[in-house]
């Protein structure tokens, strides 16, 4: 008898996680009962306008949010609550076994220690590596993401580097250790069109030297068309949508993911195509509106009044493993961004 087959293993599965900021006007519920799994091998993307909750989300399970009040929830890392563990055994595992790649490399890079130094001491404080052999170390992480004299750029500071040439030694810090998950987020923000390219291509060339996951923080459509396997669209600290990339792309079934595929350019189009964004801005954490916090700027919401007065919860939608959190999920069957576009067009 054959045995059974499995899915990819599941590295990193996040349970009901409410992650808080006591703050003197009021409580940030910066994430707000959000569950989600990443699995070996994919590329689990992150998505959602400023302020939706991404990025609290990646560092409170990297634990790098020093002031956040943990409500609720579990951050399962094969099995082991991360959320449980003391700091000296979670900062064992961060960094050799799920690491990080920055926003904005130039302050997360220590100006006045070389490049090389800094991507060296990962291997020193991991894996007790000598400082010849951390050097070496770093010098084979910068070859391996792509950057010219790599022996020669080890021993330059940040602030000798291009932007993408920082982001790339981020790459390579964070890649030193083998880890098992990459949690990049915004990798490609503030770099030019081709750099953002060459950066991705050097993600997914390690993800699959590494036989590694990641998880991708970020807002920008086109990138996660191009590479992520899974998605989870985030809007007020919650999961609004969730499901493959062909599933969100083709047939989505939540007003704000088809508002947010309706906002993005086409190359198709006409030249002098106006952009159509999502009327209104996205609420404040601390007076989240009642019910759907996506109502005051949906064009979807119900006459009866249920999406003020009821918070959806996620219920799946075209497939299993597609989930929405909208009280219109039917109505919405049949809905195409194209639709939206010309719907917004004409406001």
């Amino acid at each position: 008898m054959s045995e059974p087959t499995t899915g990819p293993e599941t590295l990193l599965s996040v349970r009901d996680l409410r992650a808080y900021f006591d703050t003197d006007d009021g409580v940030v519920r910066a994430v707000d009962g959000v569950s989600f799994e990443v699995r070996r091998g994919e590329v689990f993307a992150v998505v959602g306008e400023s302020g939706s909750g991404k990025s609290v989300t990646a560092t409170t399970v990297m634990g790098l949010q020093p002031t956040v009040r943990i409500a609720s929830g579990e951050v399962l890392w094969k099995g082991r609550d991360l959320l449980q563990l003391p700091e000296s055994e979670h900062g064992r595992i961060r960094g050799k076994e799920i690491a990080m790649i920055f926003q904005d490399p130039l302050t997360a890079l220590n100006p006045v220690h070389t490049v090389g130094r800094q991507i060296g001491e990962m291997a020193r404080i991991h894996e007790g590596a000598s400082r010849k052999e951390a050097m070496r170390r770093a010098v084979e992480m910068l070859d391996l993401v792509g950057i010219p004299e790599a022996a020669k750029r080890a021993r330059m500071y940040p602030h000798e580097f291009s932007g993408g040439m920082r982001q790339r030694a981020m790459i390579a810090m964070a890649i030193t250790c083998r880890p098992e998950l990459l949690i990049a987020d915004e990798p490609t923000t503030a770099l030019d069109v081709t750099v953002q390219a060459q950066v991705l291509d050097v993600l997914m060339r390690i993800k699959d030297e590494i036989d590694s996951a990641i998880m991708l923080i970020t807002h920008d459509l086109g990138v996660v068309a191009g590479l992520a396997d899974r998605v989870m669209v985030m809007y007020a600290g919650r999961a609004v949508e969730t499901g493959t990339a062909p599933q969100l792309f083709s047939d989505s079934r939540h007003p704000y993911t088809l508002g947010l595929l309706a906002g993005l350019p086409r190359l198709e189009g006409p030249r002098d195509e106006p952009l159509v964004p999502i009327p209104g801005m996205p609420p404040s954490l601390i007076n989240v509106p009642p019910g759907c916090a996506f109502h005051p700027r949906c064009s979807f919401e119900r006459a009866d009044g249920l999406c003020r007065r009821s918070t959806p919860e996620l219920r799946q939608a075209t497939a299993a493993d597609h989930r929405s959190a909208c009280h219109q999920l039917e109505a919405l069957d049949g809905v195409t961004v194209e639709s939206v576009r010309r719907a917004g067009a004409g406001r």
